[in-house]
């Protein structure tokens, strides 16, 4: 039997690879196809010369295509653009939210006041932003009518259509008709239309999201 060999021993290779772009003298190449802080094209440049603009000019050499010949390399603030990077990401990710699929089931011969009713409840999901799966149920004898229920999808469909569009078109599932509806605004438009308007009238929407909570 051979003695194990001691951890401390051993020796680590690699590291996290870094997903940074490469600045200034990082940038080992001999030659450059540089970009003025413009979007203005320089051209192929020395490395050298390239970093002797970036210091006259107060910025810094930033390689944005490591994989072209030559690398590409444009003339940056790179602290102000890693920042100004930083907030748009985390305004995306504040401003980000998922929809919601609503589902509304309605009988191929309803009533008029439960069609208006229903359809209400169509209306507030579109304004929130949410997608609704409306769901036509059929019975005994109403499996022989498809057309009743293909018929009543198409009237709230016409009757939506300032708030929303087919997303999925009727589509029969076994004793049930189904068609999706999604909305024409997102749902984080959806969201500040609603705070919008509540400070409007005077309301703290800040308030209601913690009482939800």
């Amino acid at each position: 039997m051979f003695p194990a060999r001691s951890s401390s021993k051993r020796k680590s290779f690699g590291g996290p690879i870094s997903t940074e772009p490469r600045i200034n003298d990082r940038i080992r190449v001999p030659e450059v196809r540089l970009v003025g802080p413009n979007g203005e094209q320089v051209g192929i440049v020395s490395i050298g010369d390239a970093l002797k603009l970036a210091q006259e000019s107060d910025l810094d050499l930033v390689e944005v295509a490591a994989t072209a010949r030559p690398p590409v390399c444009k003339l940056m603030d790179y602290g102000k653009f890693k920042y100004e990077s930083a907030m748009k990401a985390r305004e995306a990710r504040r401003n980000q939210a998922h929809t919601i699929i609503k589902e509304i089931k309605l009988r191929p011969k309803i009533d008029p006041h439960d069609y208006e009713t229903k359809k209400g409840h169509v209306v507030r999901f579109l304004k929130a932003g949410d997608k609704v799966k409306v769901t036509i149920m059929f019975r005994g004898r109403e499996q022989s009518r498809p057309e009743l229920g293909f018929r009543l999808l198409q009237r709230l469909a016409e009757d939506v259509t300032e708030l929303g569009f087919v997303e999925s078109q009727p589509k029969q599932d076994g004793r049930n008709m189904i068609m999706v509806i999604g909305p024409h605004k997102k749902k984080a438009e959806a969201k500040a239309e609603k705070a919008a308007a509540k400070v409007q009238r005077g309301e703290n929407p800040a308030m209601e999201n913690s009482a939800a909570e």
